[in-house]
């Protein structure tokens, strides 16, 4: 199983978890709204947090191929260019 799901999965658990906690916990209204909302920023921020690392892999992977890439083109063409310079001699 994709380690993303799984912890998409344990998240969104313990983010229902947590909403059902207070919505069943003895306080006012006007408190458990305002908890609610606090943790709801609370997730979002770590949703943001962990999507901010996602692209900074990504990034960094692709300028690993973009690297990969350019320095395998620089060797193909000072292969034809020394190709090149035998076939004249």
């Amino acid at each position: 199983m994709n380690s993303g799901k799984v912890l998409l999965g344990v998240l969104a658990g313990v983010a229902a978890g947590a909403l059902l906690g207070i919505l069943f916990a003895p306080d006012k209204g006007v408190n458990t709204r305002k908890k609610i909302v606090k943790k709801g920023e609370d997730y979002a921020d770590a949703v943001k947090d962990k999507f901010d690392g996602f692209l900074e892999d990504i990034t960094s992977k692709a300028e690993e191929v973009k690297e990969g890439f350019t320095d395998f083109a620089e060797q193909v063409k000072s292969k034809v260019t020394d190709t090149k310079k035998e076939a004249k001699a």
